[in-house]
């Protein structure tokens, strides 16, 4: 009896914590499902943007930052963000065409995800939006956990100091 309250107690504090991280996570104006794919629409166009403190990163149709994972890899691409991480770091996806402003269209490309969505990459790195981030040019998740960094035109890290300090995990 006593070990069956403490297991309820268990799940009903584990219910609790999910719900309030999803509903933090809700407001990221992802447009995805529960959070966990940034959505993009046909005729997304990737750009570029100068951003304050991290240079000039890869920014989706609505001027998010776009970023990569250092978990991730290329040649082949692999994707490694999903569950938990996902609706921290919605996948940056793809229906249709995707155009390009100040990035080389033979670096962009897409990954399909398990579920059968196709994400953005850039130079094989799958990209993403930061669920913090609810601003265009916003750049909160750089350097997160050390393994986050909002991606250049050529796929690279950027390397600028982020403009503050998430103080906490990624996801």
């Amino acid at each position: 009896m006593h070990t069956t309250q403490h297991l309820t107690g268990y799940a009903a504090t584990g219910a609790a914590i999910l719900a309030l991280a999803l509903a933090g996570c809700g407001s990221s104006g992802s447009g995805g499902s529960a959070g966990t794919t940034a959505t993009a629409t046909a005729g997304t166009t990737l750009m570029t943007a100068k951003v304050d403190k991290v240079g000039t990163v890869v920014t989706d149709s609505k001027g998010y930052v776009l970023y990569r994972f250092d978990a991730d890899s290329v040649h082949p691409t692999k994707v490694s963000c999903y569950g938990t991480c996902a609706v921290v770091w919605p996948a940056a996806t793809v229906k249709g065409s995707v155009t390009v402003k100040g990035i080389d269209k033979k670096l962009v490309s897409t990954v399909k995800r398990a579920g059968g969505t196709s994400q953005l990459t850039l130079a094989g790195w799958p990209l993403y939006r930061y669920a913090k981030d609810d601003k265009p040019k916003e750049a909160y998740g750089q350097g997160v956990d050390g393994t986050w960094w909002a991606v250049t035109p050529t796929g690279a890290k950027a390397t600028a100091a982020a403009s503050s300090s998430t103080g906490g995990s990624g996801y």
